[in-house]
């Protein structure tokens, strides 16, 4: 084994802690996507793009690892579809769908080798996912008080 394949190994492993640290905050949730989802699409997201970048090196073949990057925001798109859910009153999902979406980009920044994006952008959405929503609760609980809220009244139900 050689220093690519070693570091290439661990792009994969980046991208299955990173898609683990927002994943664990969707699976304590219970949405219908959770860590395992998430960190498979993480894993699956920087497989592809180490694939496209070195996995037709020599064969004489036109590469463009953009075009395999493209496909993953595409399919990826079409798999967060899946998770969102509409009723007469709300839509429930859209985070679900949206941090499926982030994984897939932070996979593709790990196997590309973009580590500190990479790290940073799952620092943001964890901070997304979880600062934000407790900063939604507590305008959500204003409400109750006689405050107004920021947040529509059919979203609060449906946020716990």
């Amino acid at each position: 084994m050689n220093w690519l394949e070693i570091e290439m190994l661990l792009r994969v492993i980046l991208a299955f802690v990173l898609g683990g640290i927002v994943g664990l905050e969707r699976e304590v949730r219970q949405r219908p996507a959770g860590l395992r989802t998430h960190i498979l699409v993480a894993m699956g997201s920087a497989t592809f793009t180490l694939v496209s970048i070195y996995g037709f090196i020599g064969q004489g073949t036109v590469r463009d690892p953009a075009r395999v990057a493209a496909q993953i925001v595409t399919g990826i798109g079409f798999l967060g579809a899946g998770t969102i859910w509409r009723t007469e009153s709300t839509v429930i999902g859209l985070t679900t769908a949206a941090s499926i979406w982030m994984v897939a980009a932070i996979g593709m920044l790990a196997g590309s080798g973009m580590y500190l994006l990479a790290v940073f952008s799952t620092f943001l959405a964890w901070l997304t996912l979880y600062g934000i929503r407790r900063l939604e609760r507590k305008t959500s609980k204003r409400r109750l008080i006689g405050e107004p809220s920021l947040i529509p009244d059919e979203l609060a139900e449906s946020m716990d």
